[in-house]
């Protein structure tokens, strides 16, 4: 069910509140462009700068638009066991397809508390993703680890943001060959399907959708020569993105696009003026705005 495509959907505000309006007509176009699902509400959609109660409307409507169009991935994640249960219920209320959860940051569990963790998610009832992100969360979960987990009907695959290639080969040989492996990582996203993932949970995808599914496709194809040319397209932007926190960097070309406002939630700040021009060198390089 999951492949492709799959933007990390960005919560677009408006004078400091959720704007639905917004992400409704964002929902919409993702389906139009051909993204292959959604993702809401993860770090890129300022998950620990919404409220509870704004967590779960933007799941609730994000699911509503979709209306089983393609499917939606609400994140889910806490460093409270407790607090991820409460999320993956929400999301299973709201009719989300599956759940990301991501390692609990901070207070760096062993393994064996990361299995208790992800073990209570999965006792849900829905779907879950890992999603392990060694530079955010501090922790990582080995390949062994994940091998346990997988052996769980509701433990379905990764996002896997290490940027580590070899990881995929080694995930397969411990979690199988039909465990989802995704990339969690736009710069690295051809070399991560070529060794076996099945798609993209990615930020870039935001301001370019179509070119991103075009570039997944391409990938699960295997024809990697289309890919690597809109790659080439592509790699100014995944660079120029994250020259600050890329939620910031994605909001700012989508305002650039007509898309959504550039306002971001603090600690985040709205980019630089340098990292403004570098964007639109980058969109400029990808054919999205005129020279």
């Amino acid at each position: 069910m999951f492949k492709g495509s799959l933007p990390a959907l960005v919560t677009p505000f408006a004078d400091g509140q959720v704007d639905l309006e917004t992400l409704k007509k964002l929902v919409e176009w993702h389906i139009a462009e051909g993204s292959s699902g959604l993702v809401p509400v993860g770090t890129t959609g300022e998950s620990p700068t919404l409220t509870h109660e704004e967590h779960d409307l933007v799941v609730e409507t994000v699911v509503k638009t979709a209306a089983g169009r393609i499917p939606v991935i609400a994140g889910a994640g806490s460093n409270n066991t407790v607090e991820t249960v409460r999320l993956v219920e929400a999301a299973k209320a709201a009719g989300a397809d599956a759940a990301l959860v991501v390692t609990p940051y901070y207070n760096k569990p062993t393994q064996r508390g990361l299995m208790v963790h992800f073990l209570a998610a999965a006792d849900c009832g829905l779907p879950i993703i890992i999603y392990n992100i060694p530079g955010r969360s501090v922790v990582d979960m080995s390949p062994q680890t994940m091998g346990e987990l997988a052996k769980h009907p509701m433990i379905v695959g990764v996002k896997d943001a290490t940027g580590d290639l070899s990881r995929v080969p080694k995930q397969r040989m411990h979690c199988g060959a039909d465990f989802l492996q995704l990339s969690g990582e736009d710069a690295t996203a051809l070399g991560f399907n070529a060794h076996g993932g099945r798609g993209c949970i990615s930020v870039t995808a935001n301001v370019v959708p179509r070119l991103c599914a075009e570039f997944q496709k391409a990938t699960l194809d295997g024809r990697y020569d289309v890919a690597l040319d809109l790659l080439d397209r592509l790699m100014p932007l995944h660079e120029a993105i994250f020259l600050e926190p890329g939620v910031a960097g994605a909001k700012y070309a989508m305002s650039v696009l007509g898309l959504c406002r550039d306002e971001v939630r603090s600690p985040l700040t709205t980019p630089l003026e340098g990292t403004r021009l570098a964007i639109k060198d980058a969109l400029r390089h990808a054919g999205m705005i005129g020279h």
